[in-house]
């Protein structure tokens, strides 16, 4: 589990700012009851003046104004060390899932991992908020409080020491309840925000195949399911704030009990002490009492926690780079005994190619042949198991990962589009200030300018979330824009003509060719047509290099080769 009282204790100037505060405000809940106590006595036993009693006066709302300043000092710092610790956690989180952001997208539902980030991190501000700095507070004043009242009435003292323990014991047995409600709630959130999101995003599909109804009753069902998690976590609190209630008062009708008898019948008390220690006592359990409701607080942030842990716990891989720059111009690629496996399951290579510069390489196979994954280990999106992939000679992992992929450019099938305009679609390629005229440029390269133009708003029209309202061969388009306003020196192609028409992949081609004269690229093929344009093929089947060559050798050679096309040259190889 994520240790959260570990993270607190790293804050190590704001815990030592809390004790100290704890320890003024327990000092001055002493100081006020003490002068409370003198204008009190002074003035109903003692017949005392107005002027007499000023500077009694003056003392107590000192304490008063030390009171609330090292309370408020502690509530602020409470908050400061919720704020920094959360901080904290994101950055742990999105560096877990940008560590591996190709596998980490595969698994689980977006609306869970927002929810993770989100209201899980937040569900611990609880704990740091209002437990920790009760917690010091506890740990402090009711010592001071408790050595007071001893050394005036010690045996108010032992009656405190006998009763005070069943609080944290019954906070004990209620926290292990608590837990497993936090535990459900938290549970049954994950799954309404993954399901609600997953439903929103999928809606035009469910219309079409007439689950709109069934799927509205299944986000009735979770939200439902989450509001009664959330009541039984609710019910126990207050069940548990009743309980200490009962408990505090019973031990403070006890000590009244005992107070009062040696007061007024035994004699065998002053006023003054029996005033002064009635006074400390309800502060002493209010502080248990408060400590009682900020555990409550902090054992649901432990479910929270726990939703961390698991994540943060999972094993990543990292992909290694190093600060070294990548040289300019042109660059000569070697794939040396490259090596991936997904956990248990499929394995690429080894694999082990020579690609010389401004070269046009294609990689073809069968699916699940491993073409994608051998794109993504070379374009640095997967780590590599075992092998080395050399620039100009130079280890990869040398390199720094801005100077990479500053250079490199990946486009696949379904390349992502955020909301916005096409302008700043195109200019985030850049990853620099571009002016208008390099923009439409860069689209003019792309063969998509003339439809930019048709449109009322031009380069300015919104687009939505992952290209809604384009085509397949526009958003294929607009990332060659972004690839040509970038200027890359290596490109990787997956698949970039699958279900496009053949204008459009004509247009991509001429592109892809353009591209070309300055960049290195390699290209996940499925068309005849990509093929033939390459200097070298790469037939993959099972994760290796079954064949390699260009397509005049692999077609002499026969298969493999020769039935990947089969269907497309009507059975005679090409």
């Amino acid at each position: 589990m994520v240790e959260l009282k570990k993270l607190a204790y790293q804050q190590k100037k704001l815990m030592a700012f809390l004790a100290v505060a704890s320890v003024l405000k327990g000092l001055a809940m002493v100081g006020q009851a003490l002068f409370f106590v003198w204008v009190t006595t002074d003035v109903f036993l003692g017949g005392a003046s107005f002027g007499e009693i000023v500077p009694l006066l003056f003392g107590l709302l000192a304490a008063i104004l030390l009171r609330v300043a090292s309370g408020y000092a502690i509530g602020r710092s409470g908050v400061e060390l919720a704020s920094k610790v959360k901080r904290e956690l994101r950055q742990k989180l999105i560096a877990s899932f940008a560590s591996d952001p190709l596998l980490s997208s595969f698994q689980g539902q977006s609306g869970q991992k927002v929810s993770l980030l989100l209201d899980a991190v937040d569900e611990t501000d609880g704990y740091f908020n209002k437990y920790i700095p009760q917690m010091i507070q506890t740990y402090t004043i009711p010592l001071i409080l408790l050595a007071v009242i001893f050394s005036q009435h010690w045996v108010t003292g032992l009656i405190i020491l006998i009763t005070a323990p069943f609080i944290p014991v019954f906070m004990a047995l209620v926290g292990i309840r608590t837990k497993e409600k936090a535990d459900a709630q938290m549970e049954q959130l994950g799954r309404f925000s993954g399901t609600f999101l997953d439903v929103l995003q999928g809606l035009p599909t469910l219309k079409l195949l007439g689950q709109a109804e069934r799927q509205k009753a299944t986000i009735k069902k979770s939200s439902l399911d989450f509001r009664d998690a959330t009541m039984d976590v609710l019910k126990s609190a207050f069940l548990s704030s009743l309980a200490l209630e009962y408990i505090s008062m019973l031990s403070m009708g006890i000590i009244a009990l005992e107070i009062g008898l040696r007061l007024v019948v035994f004699d065998s008390l002053t006023f003054f002490t029996a005033f002064f220690v009635m006074i400390l006592v309800p502060d002493f359990f209010n502080m248990l009492k408060d400590f009682g409701s900020a555990f409550h607080t902090g054992r649901s942030s432990a479910a929270a926690a726990g939703k961390l842990s698991e994540e943060l716990a999972k094993e990543r891989r990292n992909v290694q780079f190093g600060s070294a720059e990548l040289p300019e111009g042109p660059v000569h690629l070697t794939l040396d005994n490259l090596e991936f496996r997904y956990g248990e399951g499929f394995g690429l290579g080894p694999v082990s190619v020579d690609i010389p510069s401004l070269s046009q390489i294609a990689i073809i196979g069968k699916s699940g042949s491993g073409k994608s994954t051998l794109l993504h280990s070379i374009a640095g999106l997967l780590p590599v198991s075992h092998g080395s992939i050399r620039v100009n000679g130079m280890p990869r992992e040398e390199i720094a990962e801005r100077s990479w992929f500053a250079k490199m450019s990946y486009i696949s099938q379904h390349p992502y589009l955020f909301a916005g305009s096409i302008r700043e679609n195109i200019a985030i390629g850049a990853g620099r200030t571009v002016t208008d005229e390099e923009v439409a440029a860069a689209a003019e390269q792309a063969g998509i300018s003339e439809l930019i133009r048709s449109l009322d708003k031009g380069f300015d029209t919104p687009i939505g979330e992952s290209g809604r309202g384009l085509s397949g061969g526009e958003k294929q388009r607009i990332a060659l824009a972004r690839a040509f306003l970038k200027q890359p020196i290596i490109v990787l192609f997956d698949e970039p003509t699958t279900g496009l028409d053949l204008k459009t992949e004509q247009i991509l081609q001429r592109s892809i060719q353009e591209l070309g004269k300055r960049a290195t690229i390699l290209t996940v093929a499925h068309r005849l047509h990509t093929v033939k344009q390459a200097d070298r093929i790469l037939v993959l089947e099972d994760g290796k290099v079954a064949a390699s060559g260009t397509r005049e050798e692999l077609a002499d050679a026969g298969q493999p080769y020769n039935g990947l096309f089969a269907m497309q040259t009507g059975g005679v190889a090409q």
